[in-house]
Parts: structure tokens; C-alpha cells; sequence
């Protein structure tokens, strides 16, 4: 095992030669005073407890906006749970391994039920609450929910109400399913996840199809709810102009994975936040057939990436466009930090600035293709460093 996470460590500050400031990347120093990044411009105090990184790369922590890879955690074979506990508690890991600091989990709510049904994202709840003061990165809902699943609308309230949701996503994947009625390989896959029987699955599509007329209704309800507890709501998979025009007006300012080139052109227009997946960008392509993420973030018509399914994404699609000459590093960086950050209404991270949270990670670029994380810096506490770098750091502090 080459890797450990620490105890919460306080820092002083960090200092390096290669510092992703708001200016560029420069040789820096950042003090930390509770929890935040204090003075952009300090000189390492003698016998300080200081973070020497050398000439690895400090960068703001990641905001991953949306990642639902937990759900392999929860169910890593149909029908085979373990409990939250664990599960989180190994994601954490994940996520601090790969420079994502700030989390929010894509939990959904769906007419489906099993492992995306109103159980299992009330133990996603119970489970963040009660292990927080053991993880290291900072973990949100991201609530996504299925717009047939009226019957859920209640519940999704009452969550967003009690401030257990932090980001909410209107989802419809009921089409892309009622299209499968008759492929049922395909839809046994999802009576799986649904802990059902495939006659039971084909009832519950034919139910959710037949609540169609009083989608439209429970969709303002939901959305203006979110709005009033202060929450940003996004739409997902929009196909088409026509449809990101009706969730602009319904309050979705943020087009998740947008299906076409013109609902992405669409969004921009509006002032909307446009979110392609990092694995699209990381892979060459999307692997559902949706537009190419680079080619939308050199067009201009992406704003942010996210994990979607695979926590080292982020970082590895971010490297791969500073190399590959799509954006400097700077400017691709805020596509996975200070863009989403925004975009969820956190005003308090995403950059290396005065005043803002002090979340920063330290990166290893020298292998192409392969960036490593050495450490996750959290709240100004060291979280996790590879032991070969923390040994080293040590070694750096004691002389």
C-alpha cells in the first residue's frame, strides 16, 4: 500500500513553486487561518507547521457537481448491497485520491425504486450525517429526480426543506426506458438496480407513463420549492432547443449534458450553466452517442465538467486539454473548480484566493496522461498524502 490518509493535520499554509493563484500559475505562499486562505502573499514564518510541495502542482480543490459512481459502492453486482457506511467511507478515499474535495452526489429519486428509490437515498442521508466528522472531503446530495415519479414529489420536498439536498436536477429518463419495453435484456439490467421482476419493472414504466398529464404541475411545485430553500436546479439530458427554452422558464439555470449542439447553444444564449461529463472528454467521446465534450468546450459551450460515473475523470480530462492545447491549464481548471463551485451557489471555494476556503490539492504532472494526487489539503487540514510524497515532505519540513 503506497497511500494512507491522514488525521485531520492543521496547516500554517502552503508554499511551491508552481501555485495556481488567480493570476496565473507563480511561485506562491498561501497562509490559512480557520479554515480559510488568509493572505495570498505570506512569507513562510520561521517553525511554522508550513506544506512544502516543491515543484508539484497546488491547485483549488475539485467541485465535482455531479458523480452517481457511488452507486457501485452501494451495489457492486445486482442486488448485492453493502452498507452505506462502508460504502461512503471507501468513496471518501476515492475522492480525496483523485483531488475531489468538495462532492455532490448524484442521489436519485425515482418511480423505478431499489437502489434509486426513497430507502436507499434516506440511508445516503443517514449515513452522511452521522459519518461526517470521519470524512475528509466535503460530501452534498445532488438530488436527481425522475419528473414521471409524481407520487415522490411530497418527499422531495420535505428533504429539500429540511436542508438535506444541496443541488436538485430534474431528470426523465422514462422515455429512453419505454423505448426498451421490448428489449428485455436491457430492462432486466434495471429491474435489478430495482430489486423487482421484470413483469414488475414494465408495470412501474407503464404506471410512470400513465402519470404524464400532472408532470408538468408537480415540476413548478418542486422547483419553486428548491428556489425558495435557496437551492440551484438544473435539467438533464435536454434534446433539443424547444426543451431547455421550457426549463429555462421553469427556473433550471444549469443544462446538464445537453443532447445536441443547439441545446447547448440554446443554454449559452440564455446565460445558463452548460455541464458535459469529464469521461467524455477523457475517452474521446461520449459513449452514449452525445456530443463531444471537447469539441463543445472549444466551441465555447461548456462551462463544466463533472465525474458523472468515475471519480479520476475530472482531473485526468482537465491535464488532457491543457496538453492537448484546448485550454491553458488556468482556464481549463475552472472548468472542474470555480465554474461549479458557482454554478451550485458555493461562493466560497473553487479558487486559491484571499478569503475563500482553503480546499487545494498537489499534483504530480511529470508522467503524461497520468496525473497523480500526492495530497488533499481540506478546510486547511491536510487530509490524505501518498506516503512515498509524505515522507518526503517530512523530510523537506525537518530540514
Amino acid at each position: 500500500m503506497n497511500s494512507h490518509a491522514h488525521a485531520p493535520s492543521p496547516l500554517a499554509g502552503v508554499t511551491g513553486q508552481r501555485i495556481l493563484t488567480p493570476h496565473g500559475i507563480a511561485q506562491a505562499s498561501l497562509r490559512f487561518h480557520g479554515g480559510l486562505i488568509d493572505d495570498a502573499g505570506a512569507t513562510p514564518a520561521r517553525g511554522a507547521s508550513w506544506f512544502d510541495a516543491g515543484n508539484l502542482l497546488v491547485l483549488p480543490g475539485i467541485v465535482d457537481l455531479h458523480g452517481d459512481a457511488f452507486e457501485r459502492a452501494i451495489m457492486p453486482r445486482p442486488s448485492v448491497t453493502f452498507p452505506y457506511g462502508n460504502a461512503l467511507f471507501d468513496v471518501d478515499r476515492q475522492l480525496l485520491a483523485n483531488g475531489i474535495t468538495t462532492e455532490f452526489h448524484g442521489v436519485t429519486l425515482s418511480w423505478e425504486g431499489g437502489l434509486r428509490g426513497e430507502a436507499y437515498a434516506e440511508r445516503m442521508f443517514d449515513a452522511l450525517e452521522s459519518m461526517r466528522h470521519i470524512l475528509g472531503a466535503r460530501h452534498y446530495v445532488h438530488l436527481r429526480f425522475e419528473t414521471h415519479h409524481v407520487g415522490g414529489l411530497e418527499i422531495a420536498q420535505q428533504w429539500i426543506r429540511d436542508g438535506r439536498v444541496r443541488f436538485l436536477a430534474l431528470n426523465d429518463h422514462l422515455p429512453s426506458m419505454a423505448r426498451r419495453l421490448g428489449d428485455e435484456r436491457k430492462l432486466m439490467q434495471y429491474a435489478n438496480r430495482a430489486e423487482c421482476d421484470l413483469d414488475v419493472f414494465q408495470e412501474r414504466i407503464r404506471a410512470a407513463m400513465s402519470a404524464a398529464d400532472a408532470v408538468a404541475d408537480a415540476m413548478r411545485e418542486l422547483t419553486l420549492c428548491a428556489q425558495r430553500a435557496g437551492l440551484r436546479v438544473a435539467s438533464h439530458d435536454d434534446p433539443d432547443a424547444a426543451t431547455r427554452r421550457y426549463y429555462h422558464q421553469l427556473g433550471c439555470g444549469v443544462a446538464e449534458f445537453p443532447l445536441t449542439r443547439e441545446a447547448a447553444g440554446v443554454a449559452r444564449d440564455l446565460g445558463d450553466s452548460v455541464v458535459f461529463g469529464a469521461p467524455n472528454v477523457v475517452r474521446g467521446g461520449s459513449h452514449t452517442g452525445a456530443p463531444s465534450a471537447t469539441e463543445m468546450i472549444r466551441a465555447g459551450l461548456c462551462d463544466i465538467l463533472t465525474s458523472d460515473y468515475y471519480y479520476p475523470a475530472p482531473l485526468a480530462a482537465v491535464m488532457r486539454l491543457a496538453h492537448d492545447g484546448v485550454l491553458p491549464l488556468d482556464l481549463a481548471w475552472n472548468l472542474v473548480s470555480l465554474n461549479p463551485a458557482r454554478a451550485a451557489g458555493l461562493k466560497d471555494r473553487g479558487a486559491l484566493t484571499p478569503g475563500l476556503i482553503a480546499d487545494a490539492i498537489v499534483v504530480d504532472d511529470q508522467v503524461p496522461g497520468l496525473p497523480r494526487v500526492c495530497a488533499a489539503i481540506v478546510g486547511g487540514e491536510l487530509r490524505y498524502a501518498t506516503r512515498a510524497f509524505g515522507d518526503d515532505h517530512s523530510q523537506r519540513m525537518a530540514a
